[in-house]
């Protein structure tokens, strides 16, 4: 019975993404004060933009997202889903709060805070896990029926891209916004809506 009434919600993130970070802790905050089955899973910038036109700057933020990523990657292959909340939160930290932007250093304190073996490490170098990688940005890809960026939220099968959010809303509002991108995801016609970005506010 309680699967029927607990809305399961998939967080889609890419490590390096700033908006999908606030996103997430929006979703934590919500998962606090309400009944929800939040799971995160990965999703590539990289993947994403392999093949697109981009400005250089950004062409060198998504070579570098590729290593993140993929160590999230082999973290949930070999110890399972369960581990990217934990581990998303402590690279997080340190990459967005932190802004630390030295992967391999940020990568070992994650992987060392979370208690997962260092050598995941290695897979921020190789592409031995691409495969696991593609198959989670597809899935999420899917939800929403077309290419979509960083953050993508599922709720009950149902994906939109965002809500992307120049903060994370907390208390009242952060349940209010969840009852919203629920209702959103509950009607069939309902496609995008959009204004102007506020400034960061990654804290």
């Amino acid at each position: 019975m309680e699967d029927e009434i607990v809305p399961v919600v998939d967080c889609y993130f890419d490590p390096a993404c700033p908006y999908a970070w606030i996103t997430s802790r929006w979703l934590l905050e919500v998962e606090r004060r309400r009944p929800i089955r939040l799971r995160f899973r990965i999703m590539s910038l990289s993947i994403l933009n392999e093949h697109r036109d981009i400005e250089p700057w950004y062409r060198e933020f998504n070579d570098r997202a590729w290593g993140p990523a993929r160590v999230c990657a082999a973290a949930e292959r070999r110890h399972g889903g369960d581990v990217l909340r934990d581990l998303y939160t402590a690279l997080g930290t340190r990459i967005h709060l932190g802004r630390d932007k030295d992967y391999d250093r940020v990568t070992a304190a994650a992987l060392a805070e979370t208690g997962l073996p260092a050598d995941l490490a290695d897979a921020a170098r190789t592409d031995a896990f691409d495969a696991d990688l593609r198959r989670s940005h597809q899935t999420g890809q899917d939800a929403v029926g077309e290419e979509s960026g960083t953050p993508l939220t599922v709720i009950d099968g149902t994906g939109h891209f965002g809500p992307v959010l120049s903060s994370a809303p907390e208390g009242d509002d952060a349940t209010a916004l969840f009852d919203a991108v629920r209702t959103f995801a509950r009607l069939d016609a309902f496609a995008e809506l959009k204004r102007t970005r506020n400034a960061l506010d990654l804290a």
